[in-house]
């Protein structure tokens, strides 16, 4: 299933890219749960919308792959991504999830996203 489970990594990321929450939830189960180390966990797909719909009106990540990995039912992607703050200002961030799969969907997902240092910036922080 390996094979079958990067597709789906890869449907996801396209979601994401294009701001598309339902595409990403299409491929989750209905007690999905996913948590942003160091913030928070959301769990169901009601509650994952509701905190998807907090970023709406902000542009949908520009990110790119580095590499997946897929060993049994889970999926590791890790790479870099820009997005844009509320006050349009862009950051550079680093990012991988995991994903475990049950059933065919996404039953768990862990984000680790951390800001890149810039020249004049002197912090290195967690978010997601």
């Amino acid at each position: 299933m390996s094979k079958e489970y990067i597709e789906i990594v890869q449907k996801i990321n396209d979601a994401f890219a294009a701001n598309n929450v339902e595409g990403f939830l299409e491929n989750c189960s209905e007690s999905v749960s996913w948590t942003m180390v160091g913030d928070r966990t959301v769990t169901g797909k009601d509650a994952i919308r509701e905190f998807m719909s907090e970023m709406a009106g902000s542009e949908a990540p520009d990110f790119g792959v580095d590499r997946m990995i897929a060993d049994g039912e889970s999926v590791v992607c890790y790479g870099e991504m820009s997005m844009k703050d509320s006050e349009g200002q862009t950051s550079d961030w680093s990012y991988c999830d995991i994903y475990h799969f049950a059933d065919g969907k996404v039953a768990e997902m862990s984000s680790f996203v951390i800001k890149k240092k810039g020249a004049d910036d002197s912090t290195n922080t967690a978010a997601a």
